[in-house]
């Protein structure tokens, strides 16, 4: 999702923590980057202690000798070069289709700050070329598949590092394919010549897992104040109570994202002749059902779910990954950091919560489309039923795409397959889980937009009562957007997609918040 306009502003990588709003930035606006001072002292500081142990005659992990399961041999000083080389080609295997454009800058990003906490032991010139391939907007070509989430994101990160030493294929700003030797040249910069430690040092780590969950986070706090509009308009159009929202209610079940979640939909809902035609006596229903009565509960154990994912993500992002370290006493040592497995249980806890949510949205539409249950709307918000299929077959789309959603709530990071010859015994598959994780994000909002799309016609249907000014602000952006409302069949692809397009640009929350103010 992005509802931002292109951010310009430098984010300042230094010795502290970035920002969710910082990797945003950098990942999807090309906003520039700048090493601070202190991280460039710091970064020269640590390479000094790597440079004194390249001649010292006990072997030093990563820095003078082999990796993982060959970390027994120990390397000639001669030949040190040629294995930080050989490290990166030999990690880059990655298979499948590219990784978006965005997640690659993420990593990248990710990867910079922590060399630029000084503890990987790299030369300032190899920070800073991670730097210059950023802000000159190349992006190296990174599959699909090669990561297990332990060491770290291996082959992502070495496909990254391939291209800064100017080999393999990269992605130029205008999106076309170049040779990464080329694309630097025409750029204005020269391949970096990696030394001891500093292959190892750029491949270790979690950063793909990680920018992936930093842009999840993001957009599913944006689509839960969407799953709260979208089931406000559902209970508006389906002549349901907003009684059950009051603050006392919830108070009584201290959820912070409950509570959030039922003033939402107290807001949207407020002033609807919608809800006041059907508040009197006449009106027999005691109960709605449960995925209207309990769309707080849901979306707001989302909420807190994606509040956890948070503050995991946070002391992430304060983390100096990389195996092995320098500490600031100037200690080598090895350690087991960069194992995934913090990042891979909230990547796959996200994806259980998308997929309750997406269940709760289609569920609401169904209801919309049962003559039984729509409390007297048409049979699927048909024109003429029988003639007309109405939005028959939308629920259709959203019940295949709430049954994929399961299928990727199924956790990674409970898989563990064994590898560099029982070295790495034990990985988290985090990268995988960050990947289904983005696919139930955009499944998410496709399955909303429908709810959206659908709430919107019942509305419609329920004239001349009008809705509240909040819903009607979201059917008003929907027209605008070329919408034509309920009528007789039409291709009906292109009204999905529009509303797809509103909630993901930020659209629907937009409108709504103009009416409201904030939402929570």
């Amino acid at each position: 999702m992005s509802g931002m306009t292109a951010e310009r502003t430098p984010v300042q990588v230094g010795r502290g923590l970035l920002s969710f709003d910082d990797v945003v930035a950098v990942a999807r606006h090309d906003a520039p980057v700048v090493l601070t001072q202190d991280s460039i002292d710091e970064i020269a500081r640590s390479r000094t202690v790597i440079e004194g142990l390249a001649s010292d005659t006990v072997p030093h992990y990563g820095v003078s000798t082999g990796f993982g399961a060959l970390a027994t041999r120990h390397i000639p000083t001669e030949l040190r070069a040629q294995l930080q080389r050989s490290l990166v080609r030999s990690h880059a295997a990655g298979s499948g289709a590219e990784v978006e454009r965005e997640v690659v800058r993420a990593l990248m990003l990710l990867r910079l700050s922590t060399l630029a906490t000084g503890r990987t032991g790299v030369k300032v010139s190899t920070a800073q070329a991670y730097v210059d391939l950023l802000d000159a907007g190349i992006t190296p070509v990174v599959h699909e598949y090669g990561s297990l989430g332990c060491s770290g994101d291996l082959a992502p990160l070495a496909h990254c590092a391939l291209a800064l030493m100017g080999e393999g294929p990269v992605r130029l700003p205008s999106g076309e394919t170049a040779d990464a030797g080329d694309a630097l040249r025409d750029a204005g910069l020269t391949p970096i010549s990696l030394e001891e430690k500093e292959g190892l040092a750029l491949i270790n780590g979690t950063d793909g897992m990680l920018g992936m969950l930093v842009l999840a986070i993001t957009d599913l706090r944006a689509l839960l104040k969407v799953a709260d509009i979208s089931a406000a308009m559902s209970v508006e159009g389906l002549l349901g109570t907003d009684n059950v929202f009051a603050a006392d209610l919830h108070e009584l079940r201290p959820h912070p994202g409950q509570g959030d979640s039922a003033y939402n939909l107290r807001t949207v809902l407020a002033d609807s002749p919608i809800r006041e035609s059907h508040r009197t006596e006449a009106c027999t229903r005691v109960q709605d059902a449960y995925s209207l009565r309990c769309a707080p509960q849901v979306a707001g154990g989302a909420r807190d779910t994606v509040d956890h994912a948070t503050l995991v993500a946070t002391r992430e992002l304060a983390a100096a990954v990389d195996n092995p370290v320098v500490t600031l006493d100037g200690r080598v040592e090895s350690n087991g950091n960069f194992h995934g497995a913090p990042v891979a249980y909230v990547l796959d806890f996200l994806a259980i919560v998308a997929a309750d949510v997406a269940s709760m949205s289609e569920r609401r539409t169904d209801r919309f489309l049962d003559k039984a249950r729509s409390h007297g709307l048409n049979p699927f918000l048909a024109d003429d039923p029988g003639v007309d299929s109405g939005h028959m077959i939308a629920q259709y789309t959203q019940a295949a795409i709430v049954s994929e959603m399961k299928r990727l709530a199924a956790p990674a990071s409970v898989d563990s397959i064994p590898s560099s010859a029982m070295q790495e015994d034990h990985v988290s598959m985090g990268w995988s889980a960050a990947r289904k994780l983005r696919r139930s994000v955009d499944a998410l909002t496709r399955v909303l937009a429908i709810e959206v799309l659908t709430a919107a016609r019942g509305i419609e249907l329920r004239a001349p009562l009008e809705p509240s000014p909040a819903t009607g602000a979201v059917v008003r952006a929907l027209r605008e957007a070329g919408w034509q409302g309920p009528g007789i069949d039409r291709f009906l692809a292109p009204d999905i997609e529009t509303a797809r397009t509103l909630v993901a640009d930020g659209t629907v929350v937009r409108v709504v918040e103009e009416v409201t103010g904030p939402l929570r």
